[in-house]
């Protein structure tokens, strides 16, 4: 939101301050400050000049006027210009000589086309104040000769800029602003929408709401006779420009000032192509409107619409229909207010990837006693700057609302803040942002009192809070305020106006005992072991779409097919809840290979979310107006996906760089299923490893993590479709290890091992075995016939060939044997490998190589 300053200071009494004091105080009271911007600081010597005689010069390529032009000095200047849109008589900004126009750019006395030119007439873009460079900016008749332009214009300004997050839709105006710094300094301020429309009994437009959960007030009103030549006036246009919006046209010009001003979004329909009764409702299956950015849309039937006979013509509170859209030469226009359902609007905007400054308000919350005020100020604004008569009647369709109020201790906010505030404060500050405060406890507030229209107005927490028998005091939020529905809502008004700088800072007291699971643990050594083998480390969002499960090669049947479908999704590509951390960081992986980075190794690790067998298939949506029951609660979680924890590593390219020292070498499946050992070994375990076929990897080239007899994880590398249904470089490899399955196998804190200081023994024993025998079972029968002597085993080497026989492999092993309080002998030692050989013989027909 773009707030001038010269606007603020239209309604309230501010001090001589800056923009920057402004900012800070807002800032203070909890708004967000994106930027300050001046505009017109710069500019200087920029009158207003009366053109006296122009001279058309002949013999150029385009039309050029030499002019002679009054600036209330004692003789007239002579300039060169090339604009024709201005006549004798006509008053015109002149910069003259030794002047500065907006960005630094210096004007001059000059010899240009023969002709000495003593200054420069202007554009308004020339002044800053808009894009329009098709001629010279005319300026009113009567404008005094040699005022200056800039104070004449209104050129100095500031333009605060600032973030608002969506529990302050009030911001989004110049009335709500204006209204947090009337109180941050104290000052009066004056309400825009402080006006009072005249009473009518008569309809302006035939109108009714069909569905009261779409729409609770609908106001129209009418115009007849409006010029549609009539121009915004310059006032208008400089601050819609400063405000971040475009002029395009009076009535649209009105209705956006009116929207930035007040915070009520408008709508104007072209009276004319309207055909019979408007109607607010929820669109019919099939429905589709073209909206004014000419986009056929397909209608839902959630969406809010306005229609008429003809159908929809405007999609509520985000964008209107282009067949009712007033042009160029509209005359008769209908104004439309309303106050519409802000859930309504958010998810219409999001399913249809349609975001407007409409939108954005109304999803935030907007005031629902403006529609009448604001619709009243348009079309007072069309009959006085268009020349439109006012058809005499209002059209005001609505629903019975009745206030929130909450009920709290005096005391409530001090509580919450850790420091006393006095009863007088607390009612004062709430006071200040406009409720209605009463001493006293609201009986039907502690009882859980609810509206007809199900919006909550007390609360469980009210109604505790009631309990306590404190000093009670009943509020009423304003009408601009539907956020202020809670006790620790209203605290924090309180606790924002008085400043949160004075709130202690006090250290909170360590519990003993306390500190990380070894789960957690477990995870940040897991983080760092990946990021020191030279992974990176990356948070994707935890959203994919039913298409990743085709770009994966996932079976049918398979599980992780099913998934949570989000009621409120991001987006409508993405609804679902992810069970596999793959396409995240896969397209995470495209994004980085895309800019340029042709070496990469990514890990993740996160929760997936895997539904329960037999799950309802969306939770139960209760309100807030009561704690739950514990039915309610286990049925709630009864619906809840599990959530195991999980680590995916993906790496492509070098894993070790070439350089000046020699060639790297390049990722591969073994590196995949290295990371899955890093990683069990910071749990403190040791995984075997056995080919698998398993998508979305190779059959050929993947393998199946165990932990014992449990599996735990799969690794290698991906299937070449799935290759290239994400774009992904040749034999990338992957990994995806489930981390709460080695959580539940860790045996406790980590023992530190008892070191010994006799010396190893180290022997090497080659086995000739079939080749299709995995070396994971051939270095498992090692270690069960050694015995407890062996300290580590490790194959260093693999052969093929005619000297180990067709259809056979040769694998290499050194040994390491040691004992914790003695010197081993030569007999010990090789009736230990002895007895590992006999066991490979027995359990996999391994022979031992000859040399």
């Amino acid at each position: 939101m773009r707030v001038p300053l010269s606007w603020l200071r239209e309604y309230v009494d501010l001090p001589a301050v800056t923009a920057q004091e402004v900012a800070d105080k807002l800032t203070a009271a909890g708004l967000k400050l994106e930027s300050i911007a001046s505009h017109g600081h710069d500019v200087k010597n920029v009158v207003v000049g009366e053109v006296l005689e122009i001279e058309e010069l002949t013999g150029f390529k385009k039309p050029i006027r030499h002019c002679r032009v009054e600036v209330g000095e004692p003789t007239p200047r002579e300039i060169v210009c090339g604009a024709t849109n201005f006549a004798v008589g006509d008053r015109v900004p002149v910069v003259l000589p030794g002047g500065v126009l907006p960005g630094g750019f210096e004007v001059g006395a000059r010899k240009t086309y023969g002709r000495l030119s003593e200054g420069m007439i202007c554009s308004e873009r020339e002044l800053g104040l808009g894009e329009d460079h098709a001629g010279i900016m005319v300026l009113p008749a009567g404008t005094p000769v040699g005022a200056d332009v800039v104070e004449l214009l209104g050129l100095r300004d500031d333009v605060i800029e600032l973030e608002i997050t969506p529990d302050i839709g009030y911001a989004l105006s110049i009335r709500g602003v204006a209204r947090e710094v009337a109180i941050a300094f104290g000052a009066a301020f004056r309400d825009p929408a402080d006006v009072r429309p005249p009473e009518h009994t008569s309809r302006a437009w035939p109108a009714y709401i069909d569905d009261p959960t779409a729409c609770d007030r609908f106001v129209l009103r009418q115009v007849t006779g409006f010029d549609p030549e009539a121009k915004s006036p310059l006032w208008m246009r400089t601050r819609l420009i400063r405000a971040g919006m475009r002029p395009v046209s009076l009535a649209v010009d009105i209705t956006n000032y009116l929207m930035l001003e007040l915070g009520q979004p408008l709508h104007a329909f072209d009276t004319d192509k309207l055909t019979g009764e408007i109607v607010v409702r929820r669109a019919l299956p099939g429905e589709r409107l073209e909206t004014l950015d000419h986009v056929v849309r397909d209608l839902d039937p959630d969406d809010i619409l306005i229609t008429d006979q003809s159908g929809p013509i405007s999609m509520a509170g985000t964008m209107g229909g282009l067949e009712t859209e007033i042009s160029d030469g509209s005359t008769e226009i209908v104004i439309e207010a309303a106050h519409f359902s802000a859930t309504g609007i958010s998810r219409e905007s999001r399913r249809h990837n349609l975001v407007s400054e409409a939108s954005k308000r109304f999803e935030r919350g907007v005031d629902r006693e403006l529609p009448l005020v604001a619709s009243w100020r348009a079309v007072s604004m069309l009959a006085e700057l268009g020349g439109a008569t006012i058809v005499p009647g209002v059209t005001h369709a609505e629903v019975e609302v009745r206030p929130a109020r909450v009920s709290i201790p005096a005391a409530h906010p001090g509580d919450i803040a850790g420091m006393p505030y006095a009863k007088e404060t607390v009612v004062r500050r709430l006071e200040q942002i406009g409720c209605v405060v009463v001493d006293g406890d609201d009986p039907a507030v502690r009882e859980g009192g609810v509206d007809p229209t199900g919006v909550v107005t007390g609360g469980e927490l009210a109604a505790r809070l009631a309990v306590k028998g404190d000093d009670m005091i009943t509020v009423t939020p304003p009408s601009w305020r539907p956020d202020l529905t809670d006790p620790s809502d209203l605290a924090e008004e309180v606790i924002r106006l008085e400043g949160y700088e004075r709130l202690p800072s006090v250290l909170p007291s360590a519990p003993a005992g306390a500190g990380l699971t070894e789960g957690q643990r477990l995870r940040r050594r897991v983080g760092r072991a990946l990021a020191e083998a030279g992974y990176a480390e990356v948070l994707a969002y935890p959203f994919i779409s039913a298409d990743d499960f085709d770009r994966l090669q996932l079976p049918a049947d398979d599980a992780r097919r099913r998934a949570m479908r989000l009621a409120n999704p991001l987006g409508e590509d993405e609804p679902l809840m992810r069970t596999t951390l793959l396409p995240g960081l896969l397209k995470t992986l495209v994004r980085n290979v895309g800019r340029g980075f042709a070496d990469v190794a990514l890990f993740e690790a996160g929760a997936v979310y895997r539904p329960r067998e037999g799950a309802p298939e969306a939770a139960p949506v209760l309100g807030v107006e009561r704690r739950p029951t514990e039915e309610e609660l286990a049925s709630i979680e009864a619906a809840l996906p599990d959530q195991p924890w999980r680590v995916a590593v993906v790496l492509v390219g070098e894993f070790e760089r070439s350089g000046w020292w020699g060639a790297g070498r390049q990722a591969s499946w073994a590196d995949a299923v290295q990371a899955g050992r890093i990683v069990a070994a910071e749990a403190g375990l040791e995984l075997s490893v056995v080919a698998d076929q398993h998508e979305p990897w190779h059959p050929g080239r993947c393998a199946a993590l165990y932990l014992g007899d449990l599996l735990v994880g799969h690794a290698g590398e991906l299937h070449p479709r799935v290759i290239e249904a994400y774009g992904l470089p040749p034999r990338t490899a992957a990994l995806e290890l489930e981390l709460t399955r080695l959580e539940t196998a860790m045996r406790g804190p980590a023992q530190a091992p008892s070191i010994s200081a006799y010396p190893v023994a180290t022997q090497d024993v080659a086995l000739i075995v079939p080749d299709f025998t995995p070396v994971a079972d051939v270095e498992a029968a090692l270690r069960d016939g050694a015995g407890e002597l062996l300290e580590s085993v490790r194959l260093f080497d693999v052969y093929a060939g005619a000297q180990v026989g067709e259809g056979n492999k040769s694998l290499a092993y050194a040994m390491r044997f040691r004992a914790p309080d003695r010197t081993l002998t030569a007999e010990e030692i090789s009736a230990a490998r002895d007895a590992a050989v006999a066991l490979a013989a027995d359990r996999v027909g391994a022979q031992l190589r000859s040399a």
